[in-house]
Order: C-alpha cells, then sequence, then structure tokens
C-alpha cells in the first residue's frame, strides 16, 4: 500500500483513536450495566439494565468494532509502522480481530438472551469485564510500543540501511 499522506494520516490517526476510545467506554458501560443488571435484587432495574445493554449492542457494538479495525488496518498499511514489521501492531491487529469477533458473535448474543430474559447471569459480567482489561492493555501497548520489530521488520531495517530497502519477496521498494 502506498504511504499515505501527512493530512490524511493525522486525519485517520484522529478517528482510530477516537473509535478506540469509544469502544473502550462502551465496554465500561456494557460492564456497568451487566453489573448492575445481575447484583440488583429489583426485576424492574435488572430488566431496564438489560434493555440498555440491547440498545448499546444493537447501535454500536458492531459499528464500532468494525471501524476500530478498519482504521487501525488501514493506519498500519498506510504507515511505516507497517501491520507484521513490529510485534506491538501485530499484538494489536490480532487482539482487536479477536475481541471484534467475540463481540459480534458471542456478546451481543448475549445481551439479546439477557434482554429477552430481564436477568443477566454472571457472563455478562465477564464478557465486558475481559473486553476492557483488554483494551486497556491495547492502548498500553499503543502508547508504549513494547517489544520490537519482527523478523521481517529487522529483514526490512537492514536492507533499508544497506541502500537496498527492497523486501525479497517483491520488486517495489517498502518503507
Amino acid at each position: 500500500m502506498k504511504p499515505l499522506k501527512r493530512r490524511t494520516r493525522r486525519t485517520l490517526l484522529v478517528a482510530h483513536v477516537s473509535v478506540s476510545v469509544g469502544w473502550l467506554g462502551l465496554t465500561v458501560c456494557l460492564l456497568t450495566l451487566g453489573l448492575t443488571a445481575f447484583l440488583t435484587g429489583d426485576p424492574a432495574t435488572a430488566r431496564a439494565a438489560t434493555r440498555s445493554m440491547k440498545i448499546f449492542g444493537d447501535w454500536l457494538v458492531v459499528p464500532v468494532a468494525v471501524a476500530a479495525l478498519v482504521s487501525g488496518l488501514v493506519l498500519s498499511l498506510g504507515t511505516p509502522w507497517g501491520l507484521a514489521r513490529y510485534h506491538w501492531v501485530w499484538a494489536k491487529f490480532w487482539l482487536t480481530m479477536v475481541t471484534a469477533g467475540l463481540s459480534v458473535f458471542a456478546l451481543r448474543p448475549g445481551i439479546d438472551e439477557a434482554a429477552e430474559r430481564g436477568t443477566a447471569d454472571i457472563d455478562l459480567v465477564v464478557a465486558p469485564s475481559v473486553a476492557t482489561a483488554t483494551y486497556l492493555f491495547v492502548t498500553a501497548v499503543s502508547v508504549l510500543k513494547p517489544w520490537g520489530p519482527t523478523r521481517r521488520g529487522r529483514r526490512l531495517r537492514v536492507s533499508a540501511r544497506s541502500g537496498k530497502a527492497v523486501d525479497e519477496r517483491s520488486p517495489s521498494r517498502t518503507a
């Protein structure tokens, strides 16, 4: 992929950070509502909490997860960080893929069932707890950029220093 122009990259970076922070906030809201529905002794409060979770699940979970995944993917492919050049980018990508998949295929159906029953079980506390911890970890990884380059990243760095800057599998220049 061609490197993104500065203005495009910055705009996409702001969008990606905003959507990712929104995903974290959405998950904290789902956790709060799940805890409320699970711990309350009042059936009306439990029903209100699960119905609220359903609204968030129906309207926000999928678009926010997809937007975070797509914006991160485009950023990684259009910047020198690359998708597979650094372990931290690779880890973020796979954690985002897994949590997006679990949000769509496990969390949403669980929320739908709880909303039908009007009560929540422990799963609607555990799932948002794990998701929140994962998003906080991914945020820390984004800021700290731990670990180093991947084998491919080291190879590209060495070839760039030698003046070739060509990936062995591709005749085109890489950045």
